[in-house]
């Protein structure tokens, strides 16, 4: 076989729920030059919408196709036949999004598939009806998709919000958004609160939409000044003199609550109404916003400089929601 010399071979798993675009994205890559490059290919089909295969595209690009109707055909030893019987260089998934990736990925140990590349289509005009009604298995592609397609966009579409909905639970995904029959024009980046001036002051639910944005858009963040409600995280493992200011966010389900926040120094704080910082304590904090390596973060992003720390009453909803 011609893969490499692990015998591995690389998997491109395409996801996204029913009439989200998968077939139409995947034919398109097919044909385009940089993957017509005469590999054989297998892919394997996991639901047939619409849209069907064109029987030339498939002969132009030497893909052979298989369908899978039942998730519980999945197994390691279908993947071993299917590869024994075709021999594919690459394989390509159309995931079925009402499936679980969790378990496509455990039917592949043992086997020398290898997952190269995971890009998720979504149909933004079913975006929020997904979200809504089966936001634990959207949010389960999101997390490891490393390309999230948003097609059938238009003016209207709230793609700031929609990035910031990808970006909450997957920072390093990168968010595209396409129409085919108009120009979007410029995305509108409006936030609940003001960014114009050198000081920022956040509501109780508004610290979700200033974590992910301040995350993507460092210029419009640095140097600035933060006054913000937040919940103090310590831990042994951060430096003398640093916490974690944040919040806890519901990104999934209520079993899928985890704490967002960036790193705060202390060494220069004020206080009036505290003398210590104490671990799972509510305060008022106020902090220049700096960029810089962490060691923490593995790359570079905000690093607070807390001015002022003061004790601050429990709000009304602790958590944030995305």
């Amino acid at each position: 076989m011609a893969n490499n010399q692990k015998n591995e071979i690389p998997v491109y798993l395409f996801m996204g729920f029913l009439d989200s675009g998968k077939t139409s994205f995947i034919q398109d890559t097919l044909e385009e030059d940089y993957f017509n490059n005469g590999d054989k290919t297998l892919l394997i089909a996991c639901e047939e919408g619409e849209e069907e295969y064109e029987d030339q595209i498939l002969a132009d690009s030497n893909t052979a196709i298989v369908y899978v109707d039942e998730e519980e055909d999945l197994s390691r030893e279908y993947f071993l036949n299917l590869i024994e019987s075709h021999q594919p260089e690459r394989i390509l998934i159309e995931h079925n999004g009402m499936w679980s990736i969790e378990k496509l990925c455990l039917a592949m140990e043992g086997t020398p598939m290898m997952i190269y590349q995971t890009i998720v289509m979504v149909n933004a005009e079913t975006f929020d009806l997904y979200m809504n009604n089966m936001r634990s298995l959207a949010v389960e592609m999101f997390k490891i998709g490393e390309m999230v397609i948003f097609n059938r966009c238009t003016k209207d579409t709230p793609r700031a919000t929609y990035r910031r909905s990808i970006k909450a639970v997957n920072r390093r995904a990168q968010v595209l958004f396409e129409s085919s029959d108009e120009d979007l024009g410029e995305e509108d980046e409006t936030l609940p609160f003001d960014v114009e001036g050198d000081e920022i002051v956040l509501e109780d639910e508004d610290f979700g939409i200033w974590f992910v944005d301040a995350g993507e858009r460092p210029d419009v963040y640095r140097g600035k000044t933060i006054t913000m409600k937040t919940l103090v995280f310590k831990s042994v493992r951060f430096p003398k003199g640093t916490f974690v200011p944040g919040r806890h966010a519901m990104t999934c389900c209520a079993d899928d609550i985890q704490f967002i926040g960036y790193l705060c120094h202390t060494n220069h704080a004020k206080s009036s109404s505290l003398k210590a910082i104490k671990n799972k304590m509510w305060i008022m904090l106020t902090a220049q916003i700096r960029y810089e390596y962490n060691d923490q973060y593995g790359e570079e992003g905000p690093v607070l400089y807390a001015t002022r720390i003061e004790a601050a009453e429990k709000p009304e909803d602790p958590l944030i929601y995305f």
